[in-house]
């Protein structure tokens, strides 16, 4: 896909290898930044390595605070400093909170928030003291709407968008920005088998204004720009890339 971005010489951290994180990643490479990406699945990295130019993978558990505070330490040595760090972890668990059990509830916010925060934390602590930094969360129109049988992720995906006011608001002085682009219903490996039920993804469809899903290549361009210098002045907010969903 063509892009007019100049990442030249940008060195981007991005968690999650999955089909946002794996977009996004290969958009950053091919704007000319030096990418890193780190997830717990060996098997998408490699994936990731063979099908992207100047993208590198780096295996890691990032549902435990040491192992990411241990991932962002590698892969800031890897990329020899640190401009940009990209959030696309999520996972889903549809079913009604009376149905929900404990480790349903765990595991989500493990992998969704918990990262989240361990790994902001630590990019942070390499931004701030620089004086520059970009940071982008995806979060989801979860986030904002109460999609029934939602409820983990929802609270996941809400506790993100706070998250990142917060660090906006704390690291603004420090020239460091903190936002987050939140998708729609968006046809990645994390939808594929809700979408393939009968009927659902025509109901889906119906509920966007636009008249279609969302797809990776959708969110490249709010990442980007937020993730860029000329984005300097924008921080603590959530751009929704939805096809117009929070709208009706």
């Amino acid at each position: 896909m063509r892009t007019t971005w100049d990442f030249a010489g940008t060195r981007a951290l991005v968690a999650g290898a999955g089909g946002i994180g794996a977009t996004v990643a290969g958009a950053l490479a091919r704007a000319g930044a030096g990418v890193v990406v780190l997830d717990v699945d060996k098997g998408r990295l490699d994936e990731l390595d063979r099908a992207t130019d100047g993208v590198t993978g780096l295996e890691a558990d990032l549902t435990d605070a040491d192992a990411c505070r241990a991932a962002v330490d590698s892969g800031v040595q890897l990329l020899g400093g640190l401009d940009v760090f990209v959030h696309a972890m999520g996972v889903n668990d549809r079913r009604p909170v009376l149905e929900t059990p404990d480790e349903v509830w765990e595991r989500l916010l493990a992998v969704n928030l918990s990262s989240a925060f361990w790994l902001g934390r630590a990019v942070g602590g390499v931004m701030v003291p620089r004086g520059y930094g970009r940071i982008v969360y995806l979060s989801s129109v979860s986030g904002l709407l109460a999609h029934k049988d939602h409820a983990p992720y929802a609270s996941t995906k809400g506790g993100v968008n706070q998250l990142m006011r917060v660090m906006a608001r704390e690291w603004a002085p420090s020239g460091v920005t903190v936002n987050a682009v939140a998708p729609g219903y968006t046809e990645t490996d994390l939808t594929r088998g809700y979408l393939a039920r009968p009927g659902m993804r025509a109901s889906l469809e119906a509920l966007v204004p636009a008249g279609r899903l969302g797809r990776p290549e959708d969110l490249t361009g709010p990442v980007l720009f937020l993730a860029s210098a000329e984005s300097a002045f924008v921080t603590g907010q959530v751009l929704y890339a939805d096809g117009g969903r929070t709208l009706v």
